[in-house]
């Protein structure tokens, strides 16, 4: 995966005018691809579900999350991977595709009303930005929190849920504690969701979905 964090934060406050409601996220609007390459990017269909498919290729959908839901702690969703990449190391720069992740992106509370409608320029170098990416993907122990090889040190990470292969599954997760987990500060509240899937480093295939996703 061949991108940085910080374009991933740009993304999703450049959405100025939708909104998430609080408790179930839709996927039916609201979400909006964003190319990570010039040539190639998954395809994504947005419906009761999010459904990708990617073909050696890597682009992130994402939208925002409406400040009702900012001090969200806690998450839930299925996902399903039908076609799967081979494991690969999610700590390693330019060699970590996974089938699918679940990106949640933090800033401190008091900073958050300024950042509303940052443009790209005034959040890149931003060092109060935190993200946690939970991954389906690589061959890692459930759990573990692996930071992030792009972008500022300390500003990203991926803990490991699932292993790469195929399978569908139910996931709930405490996004308060993993945070204190990965960064050891006080919580910040969520502005972000993204979903992406990674299959450019190995020339695979990606078939995979996430439904039923859950703020609380």
């Amino acid at each position: 995966m061949k991108f940085s964090t910080l374009p991933v934060l740009t993304m999703l406050f450049a959405l100025q005018t939708t909104a998430l409601s609080a408790g179930p996220v839709s996927f039916a609007e609201g979400w909006r691809e964003q190319r990570l390459s010039l040539f190639s990017s998954n395809e994504y269909k947005f419906a009761s579900n999010l459904s990708l498919v990617s073909e050696s290729a890597v682009s992130i959908a994402w939208t925002r999350v409406a400040q009702g839901d900012w001090k969200s702690t806690r998450a839930s969703w299925n996902w399903t991977v039908e076609q799967s990449v081979p494991a690969t190391n999610l700590a390693q720069k330019g060699g970590d595709d996974r089938n699918i992740s679940l990106y949640f992106v933090f800033v401190p509370e008091n900073i958050a009303p300024k950042l509303r409608d940052a443009n790209i320029r005034s959040l890149l170098g931003n060092d109060d930005v935190r993200i946690i990416q939970y991954a389906w993907g690589g061959g890692h122990t459930r759990g573990q929190v692996i930071p992030s090889p792009y972008g500022p040190d300390g500003q990203g990470v991926t803990i490991a849920l699932r292993q790469a292969g195929t399978g569908s599954y139910n996931e709930s997760v405490d996004l308060a504690k993993d945070y204190g987990r990965a960064f050891g500060d006080e919580n910040g509240v969520l502005v972000g969701l993204a979903v992406s899937g990674d299959s450019d480093d190995t020339n695979s295939v990606i078939r995979a979905a996430i439904e039923n996703l859950h703020l609380g």
